[in-house]
């Protein structure tokens, strides 16, 4: 027997356990659902309909808007950046209208960036608890999508911030419009932001 990589097992057991843990959620409601001002994509993991060169550019946009912004404002700004075949997603909090509209013209500047859907919000910064319940409902939602088995949830990337999620990747009409149905289902989801770019 293979005993060299018993983390390996570990981490497989952890992850089945979070995935039926969240796919058991209690779910009530319906969130709103809303067409993206920009299409967009990415994954639920690694695999995804992108090419290789196309991911990697991807991670550079991050990379570079990310630190740029930390560079400029350091923590001033709370900031989180999604790229998916160069249509990038900004989402956080800023403390002036002028920053977010300063941080969205830097990251339209970008290198391979093809348009920006500026999401921040001017206010204070989310604390931990608002971060947490928003990583716990991408889980549901993740798991959701995974146990509706309507589509390849590989193809749908979920960002929440403030409970809105954002959903992207390459998916055709039918894929992108079951995906927005169940995470509007899921509970604790204030509203849906569908940024798909379309296969048909």
């Amino acid at each position: 027997m293979n005993r060299g990589h018993p983390s390996r097992h570990l981490v497989r057991i952890m992850v089945a356990a979070l995935l039926v843990s969240a796919a058991g959620a209690v779910v009530t409601g319906c969130a709103p659902i809303v067409i993206g001002a920009t299409v967009g994509g990415g994954t639920l993991v690694a695999m995804d309909r992108r090419s290789t060169g196309i991911r990697a550019s991807d991670q550079v946009i991050e990379s570079k808007v990310t630190k740029a912004v930390g560079d400029r404002w350091d923590r001033e700004v709370h900031l989180n950046v999604t790229s998916y075949d160069g249509n990038v997603l900004l989402t956080g909090e800023v403390p002036t209208p002028e920053v977010r509209d300063e941080i969205g013209r830097l990251a339209k500047s970008t290198e391979y960036v093809r348009e920006v859907t500026n999401e921040l919000v001017v206010g204070p910064e989310t604390g931990f608890g608002a971060r947490t319940q928003d990583t716990y409902i991408t889980s549901k939602v993740k798991a959701r999508l995974i146990e509706a088995g309507r589509f390849d949830a590989n193809n749908v990337k979920v960002v929440t911030e403030r409970s809105v999620v954002y959903l992207l990747g390459l998916v055709s009409h039918e894929e992108g419009d079951a995906a927005a149905e169940i995470t509007a289902s899921t509970s604790d989801v204030a509203r849906v932001v569908k940024m798909f770019e379309y296969t048909d």
